[in-house]
């Protein structure tokens, strides 16, 4: 058993999680505890689970390839292997909490174990087109309050008030927030 450490993947009841955080606990006389906080490689899901034993973690080794993607059919979103090129599918299921930032082209980390494909890691920025918002009016400032806007995905985030429909906005994936307009 190597020692735990936040970001590593660990198999809990045949299903993957990466930990977050962790504590280990030693109770007077009793044995030592240990608690994890892990979140879901497919569903996001965030749990908290206690171990007795340390060397009952099982860690998991996950290989990240680059890959593009492409499109989507009515089964499934393919993804573009940047090294080999191969076509790599993911069902609707395996995709849902990524779907408001795929748009084609898009380049993300392939997450593998034992050459099964897990899951997808977006880049922690994404590009995205304003398709509706109320329009901005002229002198407002980055400071001065926020409004709805749609992006090409369908995702809606909150933006300054003065992003127009047709502005491209830079948004953090890891916390759905807009970061600045990008200039095209």
């Amino acid at each position: 058993m190597t020692d735990i450490r936040n970001g590593m993947a660990i198999r809990i009841d045949g299903d993957i999680y990466f930990i977050q955080s962790f504590q280990h606990t030693h109770m007077g006389r009793g044995g030592a505890t240990l608690r994890l906080k892990v979140k879901h490689a497919k569903t996001g899901l965030v749990k908290e689970v206690s171990f007795k034993d340390a060397s009952l973690v099982e860690e998991v080794r996950i290989d990240r390839k680059p890959a593009t993607y492409s499109y989507a059919d009515s089964n499934f979103y393919h993804f573009l292997d940047s090294e080999t090129y191969e076509d790599i599918m993911f069902n609707k299921e395996d995709v849902k909490n990524i779907l408001d930032y795929l748009k084609e082209g898009l380049e993300v980390n392939l997450m593998f174990v034992d050459n099964v494909p897990l899951s997808i890691e977006l880049p922690n920025f994404v590009e995205l087109e304003v398709v509706e918002t109320d329009p901005g009016l002229k002198g407002d400032t980055a400071s001065g309050g926020s409004k709805p806007a749609k992006l090409e995905t369908g995702k809606v985030v909150a933006v300054p008030l003065f992003i127009n429909v047709g502005d491209v906005v830079k948004i953090d994936t890891r916390n759905n927030k807009y970061i600045e307009r990008v200039n095209k």
